[in-house]
């Protein structure tokens, strides 16, 4: 049986949002989410944490090639929301909060049609140096998957 092994890779990016939930009143979205409800939005400097979970390949003793890793990130990632507007320029907000929990599930849900079948993969997402969500997939259905598979 092959060791198991996690690898990381890190990705900053910036992207800008406004908290603002379509299911409530704009007296609730103010209360709610305060000053990141501002009508102009506001922006943030990400850090993002891709983990990847799997087998140690015997004959080239990587759980996955870092380099192949990299250009999925960007691909799937990094090409979409850096330096953009997430309630304006990716069609996954346009129905729901751009949080960073929902950012995460949206980016856990991307490399999830990118990595390699039989590895796992954890997503953290660092909204500020003090907040942060940790995402690996957990609750998701299959309609999850078919909103991001109309993304493309």
């Amino acid at each position: 049986m092959p060791a198991i092994a996690s690898v990381t890779r890190t990705e900053h990016f910036s992207s800008a949002h406004r908290l603002n939930s379509p299911q409530l009143s704009t007296e609730d979205n103010a209360r709610v989410y305060g000053k990141c409800n501002h009508i102009n939005g506001h922006g943030h400097n990400y850090v993002l944490e891709t983990v990847v979970t799997g087998p140690v390949d015997a004959v080239t003793g990587m759980v996955v090639n870092i380099s192949d890793l990299k250009q999925w990130i960007k691909a799937a990632v990094l090409d979409i929301v850096d330096h953009r507007n997430l309630d304006r320029d990716v069609a996954y907000f346009r129905t729901r909060p751009s949080t960073t929990e929902n950012f995460a599930v949206f980016i856990w849900l991307r490399l999830a049609r990118v990595l390699p079948a039989g590895l796992q993969h954890k997503v953290i997402l660092w909204e500020t140096p003090k907040n942060k969500v940790v995402f690996s997939g957990e609750g998701l259905d299959e309609s999850d998957h078919v909103a991001i598979a109309e993304e493309d």
